[in-house]
């Protein structure tokens, strides 16, 4: 067998680095290496077109196997399971009983009960929990007031059943800085907020050796326009502030590390986002070991991972359910302990039974047909993921350490300085998104056409009044979708009851115009509006008279750059202001064009958002 491997290896010699670069450049004819072929993330790197074994040489974390400290490559040696939650929002106990019991049934192996619209004083967790093994499944809680009337809830829950509890499993989801982030304010107090979390560590950990009961909880950073360092650092140095905040208190590193939940945001960048949850295990094994942690496992970070919200999109939502199944399949390759999938649907409506059997599948597809529990860190080895997951973790500590050196979390949280970093962040993806440099299918490329979706919302949904919070201490984290501003274009539209059309007058060079009205299309179609294409015009005239016809608001001519200088004036002509005139392209004849009277040109270097607000102001849609 050795001899075969070696005379493989004859007939297939290596290609050196410097054979690779040769053969790109040639192909590349002159043109920038940098600027073609080097991707200039938002996370602080580049990321080179290949990599070889040599980018592998000086990664330490590749030393270590699968269930081993620092845990890089996965916390369970022998595969890849994980638990498939369904959440469940609790407006009515009854009803939420009812949802959650079709799902333990239908394949979810755990629950999250998420009470925000419900007092937790109120909360009847009997009827919400009838008929479900709560000792067999991994129940984890998110709630808006403090842990302490939750926990003595489920201490008599499990009483009251009387069930071993030694391996029952969950998290109680404590929160007190993620209630921070997010709303702004503490439970009671920041000194009695962490009181309490050391009381409940030590009350749970007699009674349920299992459970978590801190949650550090980075997805209202993602959620409000992170980029994927910042999510990693500010969620790490959440988790460091509990763990200073205890061990100031007294209790040992290793009570409390098993203790905290991390929970993070899984967005659409599908090999970042698998390097992301390597890359955060890594860290947290390096913050824990600083704290002279004795038990290696105890520095496992236990990490529930959400689908995203930022980007899914009202138009097309479908869309969404391809979204989370690429970021289901980068969270379980990269190895969370639990993962849940948002229902495609919950932008703009309360998520029904159809909605969540497919969130629930997604995960069960993924376990039980594709087979991705099987294999304990499948992504491991690969010269791409192991080189952005040190990557991601180089920069993610930069960060970490800023914001300790800043004072930790909570001060720089205090300060607004989080919060400043992550809304320069949240505004360069908008801006992104409306200039088209990032691509949302459905929202700002590759629309339906013929989508209607105002008819669809609930409004309680898709407009959320704000909630009102008394005795803000700092500034909270406010979600954002990345495609809401496209969005609400598409709506006014809609609102307008006018879908103002848009000819297409296509004529001259074939392949010119069919690239250039397949643009032009995709892009006022972004807008809501109806447009018409066309196979071609024999002449401008019989283009102009087909247009004028077909009543259209807007007259696109698409052509190639060198007929522009003849039919764009006398279409232009032609039509004597009958519809606004558009040209399609960048054309070296532009300033003549202009000098001519003709002044709206569209390309790719058109603001998607600003331009097409401009047209819906040409026609009438304010």
């Amino acid at each position: 067998m050795g001899n075969n491997h070696k005379r493989l290896f004859e007939e297939f010699p290596p290609v050196s680095v410097e054979q690779w670069e040769e053969a790109i450049r040639a192909d590349l004819k002159g043109a920038d290496y940098e600027k073609k072929l080097v991707w200039k993330t938002d996370e602080g790197f580049n990321v080179k077109p290949y990599y070889t074994a040599d980018d592998l040489k000086n990664l330490s974390h590749l030393s270590y196997g699968v269930g081993q400290f620092p845990y890089v490559r996965g916390n369970r040696p022998d595969n890849n399971e994980w638990e498939i939650i369904q959440d469940i929002e609790v407006d009515d106990e009854s009803h939420a009983n009812s949802e959650a019991l079709d799902a333990v049934n239908r394949g979810a192996t755990g629950l999250c009960l998420i009470v925000k619209n419900l007092p937790v004083e109120k909360l009847n967790l009997s009827a919400l929990l009838k008929d479900i093994y709560i000792q067999c499944i991994d129940l984890q809680f998110e709630t808006l007031s403090g842990g302490e009337v939750l926990w003595n809830k489920l201490a008599a829950e499990f009483d009251s059943r009387n069930v071993d509890t030694s391996t029952a499993k969950g998290s109680l989801g404590y929160n007190p800085l993620g209630r921070l982030t997010q709303y702004g304010k503490w439970y009671s107090s920041e000194a009695n907020d962490f009181d309490m979390a050391r009381e409940m560590m030590e009350k749970i950990s007699v009674r349920l050796p299992h459970y978590r009961v801190l949650l550090a909880d980075g997805r209202p950073i993602r959620e409000a326009g992170s980029s994927t360092v910042q999510e990693m650092a500010y969620t790490l140095a959440m988790g460091n502030e509990y763990l200073q905040r205890l061990t100031n208190a007294g209790m040992s590193i290793d009570s409390i590390a098993p203790r905290i939940q991390f929970n993070l945001s899984i967005g659409s960048n599908y090999f970042f986002e698998i390097a992301k949850v390597r890359a955060f295990r890594l860290l947290w094994s390096r913050i824990t070991e600083a704290y002279g942690i004795k038990n290696k496992a105890s520095a496992k970070a236990y990490i529930h991972a959400t689908t995203a919200w930022h980007n899914m999109t009202l138009y097309d939502p479908y869309v969404n359910m391809l979204r989370e199944t690429t970021e289901s399949m980068s969270a379980v390759i990269g190895g969370v302990d639990s993962l849940s999938v948002r229902p495609f649907n919950g932008v703009y409506q309360h998520p029904n039974s159809f909605s969540s059997r497919i969130a629930r599948n997604v995960q069960i597809i993924l376990k039980e047909e594709a087979h991705f529990d099987k294999v304990a860190d499948p992504a491991g080895g690969s010269y791409y993921v192991e080189v952005l997951t040190a990557s991601l973790a180089q920069e993610a500590w930069k960060l970490f350490t800023q914001v300790e050196e800043q004072g930790g979390y909570c001060q720089s949280f205090m300060k607004g300085i989080i919060q400043q970093q992550v809304k320069d962040h949240a505004r360069k993806m908008f801006a992104d998104v409306a200039a088209r440099k990032c691509t949302v299918l459905g929202t700002n490329q590759y629309p339906n056409f013929q989508e209607l979706m105002l008819s669809q919302i609930d409004k309680e949904v898709y407009w959320p009044k704000p909630l009102s919070v008394d005795g803000v201490v700092a500034d909270p984290l406010q979600p954002i979708r990345i495609s809401s501003e496209i969005e609400h274009l598409r709506l006014k539209t809609e609102t307008s009851g006018k879908r103002p059309k848009v000819f297409m007058l296509t004529i001259g060079n074939l392949a010119m115009r069919l690239a250039r009205s397949q643009f032009s299309c995709n892009f006022f179609a972004v807008a809501g509006f109806e447009v018409i294409d066309n196979n071609g015009f024999a002449s401008v005239a019989e283009g102009i008279d087909a247009a004028l016809k077909a009543k259209a608001d807007i007259v696109v001519l698409c052509s190639s750059d060198d007929e522009y200088a003849a039919y764009a004036p006398e279409a232009f002509k032609l039509l004597a202001n009958r519809a606004i005139f558009v040209v399609a392209g960048n054309p070296p004849c532009m300033e003549d064009l202009q000098a001519q009277g003709i002044k709206n040109f569209i390309s790719i270097r058109s603001n998607l958002l600003d331009t097409l607000s401009y047209y819906q102001q040409l026609v009438g849609i304010n």
